[in-house]
């Protein structure tokens, strides 16, 4: 069922570490070696050895119209002919910042780059220029990227692995990163209390969705608004993943909390490599050549990921999208709901617009602590006889699912009845 794949991991692991170019692709947490993709169409992936999967990672949350969108493909095609990348301004860049500072209101100048790790890391080096402070505040769980200042206690692959911190980071570096409890403002007080001179900003996923998906409480976020208004440090958002998923523009759009800089990628690139971090013009100004922090990409504003970008958004001004894909998300969630239920197993599902995590914990979570109360062994049995019945879902516990608008009806009869068949197995 899996020859090819086989042959081609088995070679793959010669060439590149653990035979990925990303740590959660390898497959690990669920027990399994990866498959390799041939293709990938509407809500469906088609790997090497002519498998066919309903997908609910959509690239870990860029394609929210599917893949291969035929406007999307055109666009990309066409803007090709005239050449990939140019190292020099284009019409494209231009219109995507003019419509992502349209489209979110705390941004009004932003920077273009290739990567939600390459957002994150620029949008610290700003804040820590424009308060003249070092320290940092980030949230146990909460995934910023790669960068050194934000593996601390990271989610995503990290979370996965168990690992609360990666070699090759310089102790100083940690000694800036502090680090605070999701959903907990007592947690971000004390910090404050103990560092306040010290802290240059509060940097947080205001949906965290690299834990599995961890819903805030609206107060907290207004309380890290508040608190760092009061302290002159700066408030950043980290929507890489929340960035025109859940409403067109931020969710900052939905909680009504204005941050100081936001970071995004992903679907604002069409499903090609990008990243953006923008806010003020007060602080953006600081940028060169601008200003004198310095920040460059041979790559960044390259007209492809521009046009992908722009056609997407454009696409998604169209407010039934985002109504289609909740009550989808909300058919199948409930749904699964019932089938949990039917089956007396302890779970949580959480939820909110397109996204949703199936954590098997009998906790409530709303933290980082309730999270690591989940059963990843029973999550890998269950992943590998969903996958087993076609059902594609991220391949460990401590990532979302993202719902798109090429899931149909009948996906959703096919997945519920996958998650049937994969309960019965492993009970």
């Amino acid at each position: 069922m899996f020859d090819k794949s086989g042959q081609l991991f088995a070679e793959a692991i010669n060439y590149m570490p653990g035979g990925v170019n990303s740590p959660v692709r390898a497959f690990k947490a669920v027990g399994m070696d990866p498959i390799f993709i041939k293709k990938a169409q509407g809500a469906k992936l088609y790997d090497v050895d002519d498998n066919e999967y309903i997908d609910f990672i959509g690239s870990f949350g860029p394609l929210i119209l599917g893949h291969s969108h035929p406007d999307v493909i055109n666009t990309i095609t066409d803007v090709a002919q005239d050449g990939t990348s140019y190292g020099a301004p284009n019409i494209y860049e231009l219109e995507l910042a003019k419509l992502i500072c349209e489209a979110i209101p705390s941004i009004e100048k932003v920077r273009m780059v290739n990567s939600g790790t390459e957002a994150t890391m620029s949008a610290i080096r700003l804040a820590r220029a424009y308060t003249g402070r070092n320290k940092i505040v980030k949230f146990a769980g909460c995934y910023h990227g790669h960068a050194d200042s934000f593996l601390i206690k990271a989610g995503s692959g990290l979370l996965t692995a168990g690992i609360p911190a990666s070699p090759g980071v310089p102790a100083n570096h940690a000694e800036h990163t502090l680090i605070a409890e999701f959903n907990d403002l007592s947690s971000v007080e004390k910090l404050f209390k103990e560092q306040r001179a010290e802290i240059a900003a509060v940097i947080v996923e205001p949906v965290a969705a690299n834990m599995g998906l961890v819903l805030p409480e609206l107060e907290f976020l207004q309380g890290l608004r508040k608190i760092t208004e009061l302290t002159g440090a700066l408030l950043i958002f980290d929507e890489v993943i929340t960035g025109f998923r859940l409403k067109y523009g931020g969710f900052q759009n939905i909680c009504g909390v204005s941050p100081d800089l936001t970071t995004l990628g992903k679907i604002i690139g069409g499903g090609l490599p990008v990243g953006a971090y923008g806010g003020s013009r007060e602080i953006m100004n600081l940028i060169a050549p601008e200003g004198e922090v310095y920040q460059a990409g041979t790559l960044s504003g390259n007209p492809l990921a521009m046009a992908a970008g722009i056609t997407t958004l454009k696409l998604l001004q169209d407010p039934d999208i985002y109504d289609r894909l909740e009550v989808l998300t909300y058919l199948l969630t409930n749904r699964l709901k019932n089938v949990f239920e039917e089956k007396d197993l302890y779970y949580e599902i959480n939820t909110l617009g397109s996204m949703f995590t199936i954590f098997f914990t009998e906790q409530t979570v709303t933290s980082y602590n309730d999270v690591m109360t989940s059963d990843t062994a029973k999550y890998a049995a269950f992943y590998q006889e969903l996958f087993k019945n076609g059902v594609y879902f991220p391949p460990a516990q401590f990532e979302t699912c993202f719902v798109s608008g090429a899931h149909e009806l009948a996906d959703i009869d096919k997945t519920v009845n996958a998650v049937q068949k994969a309960l019965e197995k492993i009970l």
